[in-house]
């Protein structure tokens, strides 16, 4: 007779558990309907109908213990991918991640030796037309490109020659002959009157002038 109360009482607490998930169930769907104030009110009804029982039996039913033992189990895995653990996503997709940085970085050194590439020829141009040039119109070159850089509003014939201590027809002459084998020297009149000389941007941003003097002497 003992044994037989003892299982009664379990299984009133089962049913008792039993009817509070079914009452919750039942509130989560009302409030999927119906605003949140009659929510509230749904809520305070469905305690009212169900009231909590107190005549829990003091021993450990067995049936329990086994319920919440699958509903540990199942927590451990992930019920989106049929019991398959989350760890493998994530380590796959760290993987995934990992393989397309090592692919970006390949890419980038790529580009970056096809760069390099293209300034190693630049250079070797630049140092095949400025060994052509004679001493006298290396002196002429780095005059403009110096007074360019300090004082740019200036750079005429009249200054050049003044600086190297040679007349402007013969400035003239040594510009010209630069200009014939490839530098990049460009010509700006002001006011038809004023002629100013400057080295192009371009050859600037690639070489500076102590680089172009090195790569002479190669």
């Amino acid at each position: 007779m003992i044994y037989l109360g003892n299982e009664i009482e379990s299984l009133k607490y089962e049913l008792t558990q039993i009817k509070s998930l079914l009452t919750s169930l039942q509130n989560e769907l009302i409030s999927l309907k119906t605003p949140p104030t009659d929510k509230q009110t749904d809520q305070q009804t469905n305690q009212q109908v169900y009231p909590t029982y107190s005549n829990i039996p003091t021993h450990n039913p067995t049936v329990p213990q086994e319920i919440e033992g699958l509903k540990n189990q199942k927590n451990r895995l992930s019920t989106g991918n049929e019991g398959v653990p989350t760890d493998r996503q994530t380590n796959q997709q760290t993987d995934q991640q990992t393989q397309i940085n090592e692919e970006n970085i390949e890419q980038n050194l790529k580009k970056a030796n096809v760069i390099l590439d293209s300034l190693d020829k630049i250079k070797k141009e630049i140092r095949q037309k400025f060994k052509r040039l004679t001493p006298q119109e290396m002196a002429v070159f780095s005059s403009i490109y110096q007074l360019e850089e300090t004082d740019p509003e200036n750079t005429t014939y009249k200054q050049i020659a003044s600086n190297l201590r040679l007349s402007e027809s013969s400035i003239r002459d040594y510009v010209l002959k630069i200009i014939d084998k490839g530098i990049p020297i460009k010509k700006y009149k002001i006011d038809n009157k004023k002629v100013l000389l400057t080295i192009s941007p371009d050859l600037k941003k690639i070489a500076t002038l102590s680089t172009i003097i090195q790569l002479r002497g190669l």
